[in-house]
Parts: structure tokens; C-alpha cells; sequence
């Protein structure tokens, strides 16, 4: 069975920088996802399509297949008595509400003085992707998969009906 829109993969992969350093891995047949509904990164899911259960590749993607490249306008300094009583510590991520209203993830990327930098950009935005893939199965989503758009892990509820 090819890998076509609606159809529920799981792979097992190992992602590394350009210097060879592992990013993250998924080598116990945990990583599945619903092809064809923008649930993982464009490229990843090009190069997925019509491959087969035991089909394995290579793939590098440049940042614009990924994350995207680095945007510096997306940073900004803030006070520090932004954050309140927390504790804030270089690394730090939460989710923030963006220009458009949707959720952002906000990282603390520099801490001077009374100032806090935040950035807006993915972690690995300006990263080219160094993959090594293997497709352990393709099958056909469930109903209730199709009509959530995404994969439930082992049977669990994400909270929400369509």
C-alpha cells in the first residue's frame, strides 16, 4: 500500500544536523501521523509520499522545506517584570498568542540585565534537516482519525470532537 492522503504511517527515523549531531529519533515504531493533513513539516511529507511499508531513505531538507529560515523580526526584548514573580531562565519555552491569534511557541533566547529576549522563531528555523527514514507501516486512518485529522496515540482521546 502506497503512502496516499488519509492514510496513517508510521516510520522510525533518526534527524541530524550538518554536523552530524542527533537532533531527535524515533526508533520504537512510536512516530505516526496522518498523511496529507500538514500534521509534520512540508518536506517530510513530500518525500513520504508513495513510498512503501519497508522503504528506507535519506532526505535533507533544506530550512524552506522545514521550518523555515531564521526571521530576526520575530524577536524582541522585553522587561523583565513582564514575566512577574517567575523565574526565567535562558531555554525557557512557552506558548504566547501571535499577531494572528494563534498560539506561538516563545523561546527565552538571552537574558541581560532587567531585559529578557524572546524569540518567536521554531527552535530549529534556519536548520537543514539530515534525515535517515525507515517506513514501518501504512495503513488506512480510521474514521475517527479522518474526522479529527490527526492520529490518536494507543487509542487515547485528544479532548476535542469535530
Amino acid at each position: 500500500m502506497k503512502i496516499t492522503t488519509d492514510k496513517a504511517i508510521t516510520i522510525n527515523y533518526t534527524l541530524k544536523d550538518n554536523d552530524g549531531k542527533i537532533i531527535d529519533e524515533s526508533n520504537d515504531s512510536s512516530f505516526i501521523y496522518l498523511h496529507g493533513h500538514s500534521n509534520i513539516i512540508p518536506g517530510l511529507e513530500t518525500a513520504l509520499s508513495d513510498k512503501v511499508k519497508g522503504d528506507s531513505f535519506e532526505l535533507v531538507l533544506e530550512p524552506k522545506d522545514a521550518y523555515g529560515e531564521y526571521n530576526s523580526a520575530i524577536t524582541q526584548t522585553v522587561p523583565r517584570d513582564a514575566f512577574g514573580d517567575e523565574k526565567i531562565e535562558v531555554g525557557m519555552q512557552f506558548h504566547a498568542e501571535g499577531d494572528d491569534g494563534q498560539p506561538v511557541m516563545i523561546t527565552v533566547s538571552e537574558i541581560t540585565g532587567d531585559n529578557v529576549t524572546i524569540d518567536g522563531n521554531p527552535p530549529l528555523a534556519g536548520v537543514t534537516l539530515n534525515y535517515d527514514i525507515e517506513i514501518m507501516e501504512v495503513r488506512d486512518a480510521t474514521e475517527e482519525e479522518l474526522s479529527h485529522g490527526h492520529i490518536h496515540a494507543h487509542g487515547e482521546s485528544c479532548g476535542h470532537t469535530h
